[in-house]
C-alpha cells in the first residue's frame, strides 16, 4: 500500500533494507550536511539521526537518495501518473484502449482533498528553536527548512482548488528574524506563490501561510513537480500517494495535511521584507542576502513522534538530482503533446540545472530547401523558454532530429559534438538580452533575476571535423571533449570603465583571430582560470561554463561582426567562463567539519560503512 505518512514510509525502507538508524548524537550544525552529502556520492540508504545535537526531534537524511529508492516509495502508484500523463499527452488514448484506463474515476476520486475535523499534526505544538537547527555550508545566514512544501490559497479565491504548493527556502532563525516570531521565506521568480502575493498586495491584506514538513512522502515530490497551470499539487499529491490527502484546519484558518510531521503556521504582511540568506545553492555557489518576504509564525505543529525529513543542495549532483530523473520519468512524454515539434528537454543538472538546456526538435518548415538551416527550431526555442520553470534558462541549444533521429539528448557529449559538427556561428547565434534568469544565478552582475539569454539552434549536414589535440604554440590549454579547448587565462579583474569587455577576453578573440588555421577543429574556446580542471570532467566543463557566464557579456568569438543587430563569428566562438568579481563565492566545506566526519566514518565509528 502506498505510505500515509512519513513513519509508514521509514518503516516500509527499515524492513527492506533501505535505511539504517544512528543513535550517535550527530551535529545538526554542518556536520549532518557533510554526512547527507557523502551519503548521496555512495548511494547509500536512507539514515534516521535518533538522537541528533541541536534540535528535539528525530531528522531523516537521504530519504530520496536514489532514483530507485524513489521509485520504491511510489512503486504501488506510478503507473497511474503514467496513465493521467498519457492522457494528457494523447487523449484519444483512452478511446483506443479503454481496457487500461478502466480506474479512472477512482484517480480523479483521489485527487479531491478530504476535509476532517481531526488528524494526528494537531496533537501537539513547539516553538521554532525546537525544531533542528541545520546549517548546511559554513556561510549560510542560519538554519534553514530544506524540504518544506509551502502552502497557500489564491486571495481572490480561497480553496485548495486555487491553491500551491510549492518547495520555497525557508530560514528558521539568523539575521535580523525575530526568534521563535519569525522566519524567511525565499521564493524565486516565476512561482505560483508569486501571484498569490501579488494578489495580497493588490487587495492590501496579508497572506496566510503554512510551511509542511514531512507528511506522506507524496506531499515533497508534490512540491516540486513541473505541473500544469491549473492543476493543484494536492490533487497530483492524491494521485501519487495512492490515497485522498486528508485536510485540517490550522489557526490561521488555513488548510494542512492531516498526516504532516510539522507545519509552522503563520502569515506574510505584503507590505515587510528582512534580509535572508546567504544560503548555498545547487548552482554551487551561495545566493547572497536579499530582502525577502517574512513571515510571521502563530503556531508550529507537530504530529506524534514526527521525524524531519531534510536535504542539503550544493553543486550537482546532489539529491535533488534524484527528483529530476524520476520526474522526468513521469513527465518526459508529455512535452511532445505540450509542445508540438519539440521531441525531447533535458535541463542538465551538472551545469546547475537553469542555466543550460538541451532540445531536439523538428525541422520541417521547408522540406524541399536545397541548403537546410534552423527555422522552425527558433520558433520551437521560443516556444520552450515560454514555458515556466524554462523560461529561467540562460543557454538553449537545440538541433533537429531529421539530422540523427537516434541522437539522445541525455548523451550530452554525443549531443555537444552533433552541435559543434554543424552549427555555423555566423547565422545560428540568437541573443535575449537584459531579460530574467534564474533569481539564484549571480553571473550578469545586473542584480536578482536579471541576465540574458543565448539561443543556439544547428540544422543541416556535418560541416568540420572535430579537433581532439592541443594547436601547437597554444599555451594553456587543454581539450575538453572533441572540439571544445579550455584557456587559463588571468584573473578576471572587472570590466573597466567605458569599456563593453574585460580586456583580456577581447585580447585572446583578437590573438586567436590573428592565427585561425590553429584553431581549425575547435569552434568552442573557453576562458576559464583553470584549464586542467575544466578539461578533467565533462561535469566540470559543464559546471564552469555556464554557472560563470552572462551571454551578453560573456560570449564573443573569432573575427565576430555585429550586422542589423544580428550577431555572429567567421571563427570559433569563445565563451570568458572566469570567475568574476561580482559573484557569489563557490561552496567550500569546513576542513574541521570534515575531520570530524572523517572521523565518525573511521573503523569503529557511528558511520562506519555508511560514508567514506
Amino acid at each position: 500500500m502506498a505510505h500515509q505518512n512519513l513513519s509508514e514510509a521509514v518503516r516500509d525502507l527499515e524492513r527492506t533494507g533501505q535505511l539504517v538508524r544512528v543513535s550517535h548524537g550527530i551535529r545538526t550544525q554542518l556536520e549532518v550536511a557533510e554526512i547527507q552529502r557523502r551519503l548521496y556520492r555512495r548511494r547509500a540508504p536512507a539514515v534516521l539521526f535518533e538522537h541528533p545535537v541541536g534540535g528535539q526531534f528525530p531528522i531523516l537524511a537521504n530519504l530520496f537518495g536514489t532514483t530507485d529508492r524513489v521509485r520504491f516509495l511510489f512503486q504501488h502508484d506510478i503507473s497511474n501518473v503514467r496513465k493521467l500523463v498519457e492522457l494528457k499527452s494523447d487523449g484519444g488514448k483512452a478511446l483506443k484502449r479503454v481496457w487500461r484506463y478502466t480506474n479512472l474515476p477512482l484517480l480523479f476520486h483521489r485527487m479531491w482533498p478530504r476535509h476532517q475535523s481531526r488528524g494526528p499534526i494537531l496533537k501537539h505544538t513547539t516553538t521554532l528553536s525546537a525544531l533542528p537547527q541545520i546549517q548546511s555550508w559554513p556561510l549560510d545566514g542560519g538554519a534553514f527548512i530544506t524540504l518544506p512544501a509551502v502552502y497557500t490559497e489564491h486571495p481572490d479565491r480561497r480553496g485548495w482548488m486555487k491553491s500551491n504548493l510549492g518547495m520555497y527556502r525557508v530560514q528558521l532563525g539568523g539575521n535580523d528574524y525575530e526568534p521563535d516570531r519569525e522566519c524567511g521565506l525565499h521564493y524565486q521568480i516565476h512561482r505560483g506563490i508569486g501571484v498569490h502575493h501579488a494578489a495580497a498586495v493588490r487587495r492590501g491584506e496579508r497572506l496566510p501561510v503554512n510551511v509542511i514538513v514531512g507528511g506522506p512522502p507524496a506531499l515533497t515530490l508534490s512540491a516540486v513537480m513541473p505541473l500544469p497551470e491549473g492543476l493543484p499539487e494536492l490533487a497530483f499529491a492524491g494521485v501519487l500517494g495512492g490515497r485522498r490527502v486528508g485536510l485540517v484546519t490550522a489557526a490561521n484558518g488555513l488548510a494542512m495535511p492531516a498526516e504532516a510531521d510539522f507545519v509552522i503556521s503563520g502569515f506574510i504582511d505584503p507590505t515587510r521584507t528582512k534580509p535572508e540568506g546567504p544560503f548555498g545553492d545547487h548552482l554551487g555557489y551561495y545566493s547572497l542576502k536579499h530582502d525577502f518576504p517574512v513571515m510571521t509564525v502563530e503556531r508550529v505543529y507537530h504530529r506524534p513522534g514526527a521525524i524531519w525529513p531534510f536535504t542539503v543542495v550544493g553543486r550537482p549532483p546532489q539529491e535533488d538530482t534524484s527528483f529530476g530523473e524520476f520526474i522526468h520519468d513521469l513527465t518526459g512524454p508529455a512535452i511532445p503533446a505540450a509542445l508540438p515539434g519539440v521531441n525531447a528537454v533535458h535541463a542538465v543538472d551538472e551545469a546547475g540545472v537553469h542555466p543550460l538546456l538541451l532540445a531536439i526538435g523538428s525541422e520541417r518548415y521547408v522540406p524541399y530547401a536545397a541548403e537546410r538551416k534552423p527555422q522552425e527550431l527558433l520558433t520551437l526555442a521560443n516556444a520552450i523558454l515560454g514555458q515556466g520553470q524554462l523560461s529561467l534558462a540562460k543557454y538553449l541549444l537545440i538541433v533537429a532530429k531529421e539530422d540523427a533521429p537516434d541522437l539522445d539528448v541525455h548523451d550530452i557529449a554525443g549531443f555537444l559534438r552533433h552541435l559543434l559538427e554543424r552549427v555555423n556561428w555566423a547565422d545560428d547565434l540568437h541573443f535575449q538580452t537584459r531579460t530574467t534568469i534564474d533569481t539564484l544565478d549571480y553571473s550578469a552582475g545586473q542584480g536578482l533575476n536579471a541576465g540574458s539569454k543565448l539561443v543556439i539552434a544547428a540544422a543541416g549536414p556535418k560541416r568540420r571535423t572535430l579537433a581532439t589535440e592541443v594547436p601547437s604554440g597554444l599555451t594553456g590549454a587543454a581539450v575538453v571533449v572533441p572540439g571544445v579547448l579550455a584557456v587559463s587565462g588571468p584573473k578576471h579583474d572587472g570590466v573597466p570603465a567605458g569599456a563593453e569587455y574585460e580586456p583580456h577576453f577581447v585580447q585572446l578573440c583578437d590573438r586567436l583571430g590573428e592565427r585561425p588555421d590553429r584553431v581549425i577543429g575547435f569552434p568552442l574556446i573557453v576562458l576559464v582560470d583553470s584549464a586542467p580542471f575544466v578539461a578533467q570532467s565533462l561535469a566540470n566543463f559543464l559546471w564552469v561554463t555556464f554557472t560563470r557566464s552572462n551571454p551578453a557579456a560573456d560570449v564573443l568569438g573569432v573575427n565576430g561582426f555585429s550586422h542589423q543587430k544580428h550577431f555572429g563569428c567567421r571563427g570559433p566562438l569563445v565563451i570568458d567562463a572566469r570567475v568574476k568579481p561580482h559573484m557569489a563565492p563557490p561552496l567550500v566545506e569546513d576542513p574541521a567539519v570534515t575531520k570530524r566526519v572523517d572521523e565518525l566514518a573511521a573503523r569503529g565509528g557511528p558511520l562506519y560503512g555508511l560514508i567514506d
